[in-house]
């Protein structure tokens, strides 16, 4: 992974984040440093792009998703994109869409810092709407 990328960051940042929403983790993976670290708001780094992806892998299967709705995007230079952004993950029924602001720096092409910032209480906002969704969806459809 020596080979620098010569795509825009803006085009980089967005591959990434569709190629997690396909869990098209090999492809996610290429577009990472190795030494990239990887924060949430209050949750510990992850660090190297094989533990990204590892983590990014124990969410695989149907039971799991990710999905994104990119609101704003923008690139401070070649090095810096930022992005504003709702985030849906998937387990089971449950369906949790929360806001997030992620910085992605680049080095040679490649993401090499990617940070969340979240709010906690819109996360639980999130879960609390999906689990309410999930309860009644399925009791709609039990009851026809």
């Amino acid at each position: 992974m020596t080979d620098e990328l010569t795509q825009n960051s803006i085009t980089t940042v967005r591959e990434f984040l569709s190629a997690l929403e396909l869990n098209a983790l090999d492809e996610a993976a290429e577009l990472l440093d190795p030494d990239i670290v990887w924060k949430n708001s209050s949750l510990p780094d992850v660090r190297g792009a094989r533990r990204v992806i590892g983590v990014m892998r124990g969410l695989e299967g149907d039971r799991f998703g990710f999905a994104v709705d990119i609101h704003h995007i923008a690139a401070e230079s070649e090095q810096v994109v930022l992005t504003d952004r709702t985030d849906y993950l998937r387990f089971g029924p449950v369906r949790i869409a929360f806001w997030v602001t992620g910085t992605f720096r680049l080095r040679e092409g490649r993401i090499v810092l990617w940070q969340d910032r979240f709010s906690f209480e819109n996360f639980f906002r999130g879960v609390a709407v999906g689990l309410f969704r999930a309860v009644f969806a399925r009791d709609a459809v039990q009851r026809l």
